[in-house]
């Protein structure tokens, strides 16, 4: 188990953006000098803003050289990337800046809303589904989409990017997100049964809330920044030691994607439910494919497909993250993608994120070449080909209550 990232969240003000930043930045280092010296390693450090409509001003040449400032200084001060939050459905232009944005910049990283947890907004899931294909002409792997996810019913200080960011207004503040599917994949592939299994995957991730929570605490004190807690959603890395996609076969599948794989999702995520930690953000199934070396193979098999990970997502995934797709997607194949994830979160009050990859050239089945460390190439995953049509995609927004049980 390692910290993928201790994000630190700020609500900034242009003018005096340098003074924010630098107290931020003591604390940041600090308190990754402190988690390493207790033994846990840390992959990266990341700022969050609060949404970036809020403090970018001026015409779009003026926004793209703030933003390249910010980028500038946060690399400076030592952080690794940067997410500057969504644009909203309340104004729909900001969407249209996102690519532009994208193209700006190399480690900033965005978002788009498409719901909340009172309604779905079919503008607003349009708007996104238009990002992500104009964001995958950027580079001719459309790798560019990497820095960008739509947002449904996700709230602030969740420290995995691209969904981190800040609520306007709120002192500085920050949350870690851990990198622990070695731990399921450890734990299961030894377990004599599934009590076994559960209870120690919860006493490693609880012993390692334990041990961080008050060293947390008392250097956010010192700095008088908010700690708001950990996201222990089971988050892989491309080799099969630390692969979500493992830990599910350890438990007695053949192979995810086949049947069973929904009762699987449903006891990591009911154990994850159990545990005994302050909590933020989603404390969910991180089934990313192609950060995961077994589920980049299940899907170049073509055992695994996207609606089986929205699927797994309704026992409370993290969403659909690294979809390779077709090139030649269109907006209205995405849109519908998205509109079934705004609306399984939004009726389920919780949180989900899309980050779909459209590569350019690439049609389904063709295999993925990207040359990036912490991808697990695979074969690019169809999208079925359809599309929604009014009265869905034409309401102002699709009300939804949270299912009680």
């Amino acid at each position: 188990m390692k910290i993928r990232s201790i994000t630190s969240f700020v609500d900034p003000q242009t003018d005096i953006i340098d003074a924010q930043l630098e107290p931020l930045s003591r604390f940041s280092r600090e308190l990754r000098t402190a988690i390493e010296t207790e033994g846990f390693e840390v992959e990266s450090t990341r700022l969050a803003t609060s949404p970036f409509p809020g403090w970018l001003s001026g015409s779009l040449e003026e926004q793209i050289r703030q933003l390249q400032n910010i980028e500038a200084a946060v690399k400076s001060l030592g952080w690794d990337y940067l997410s500057v939050g969504p644009a909203s459905p309340d104004k729909l232009d900001n969407y249209q800046l996102i690519p532009d944005f994208l193209a700006a910049t190399q480690n900033v990283f965005f978002g788009g809303i498409i719901s909340d947890q009172r309604a779905v907004f079919p503008s607003a899931v349009k708007a996104c589904a238009k990002v992500i294909q104009q964001a995958s002409t950027l580079s001719p792997d459309g790798f560019a989409n990497l820095r960008f996810a739509a947002l449904a019913n996700v709230s602030a200080h969740a420290p995995f990017f691209p969904a981190a960011y800040h609520a306007a207004g709120e002192q500085a503040a920050f949350s870690l997100a851990m990198e622990c599917a070695d731990v399921a994949v450890k734990v299961f592939s030894s377990a004599a049964s599934l009590e076994q299994a559960r209870s120690q995957f919860l006493f490693s991730l609880e012993s390692a809330a334990d041990r961080l929570t008050p060293i947390c605490t008392k250097i956010a004190q010192r700095h008088q920044v908010n700690f708001k807690g950990f996201d222990f959603s089971p988050a892989p890395f491309p080799e099969d030691w630390c692969s979500l996609g493992k830990a599910f076969e350890l438990l007695g599948l053949e192979r995810i994607g086949s049947a069973g794989s929904l009762a699987a999702a449903a006891f990591i995520a009911d154990a994850l439910d159990d545990g005994k930690w302050q909590k933020v953000g989603f404390n969910g199934l991180m089934l990313a494919v192609m950060e995961d070396s077994v589920l980049a193979r299940r899907a170049a098999d073509g055992d695994l497909s996207v609606k089986d990970l929205l699927l797994y997502s309704a026992v409370c995934g993290t969403g659909l993250d690294t979809i390779p797709l077709p090139g030649d997607a269109s907006v209205d194949e995405l849109a519908a993608i998205l509109l079934d994830l705004a609306s399984l979160a939004t009726r389920l009050g919780k949180p989900l994120t899309g980050r779909l990859m459209p590569i350019p050239g690439k049609k389904v089945s063709d295999k993925t070449d990207f040359e990036f460390g912490y991808f697990a190439n695979s074969r690019v995953m169809k999208t079925d080909g359809q599309k929604v049509s009014a009265p869905l995609m034409s309401a102002a927004e699709i009300a939804l209550k949270p299912r009680k049980v």
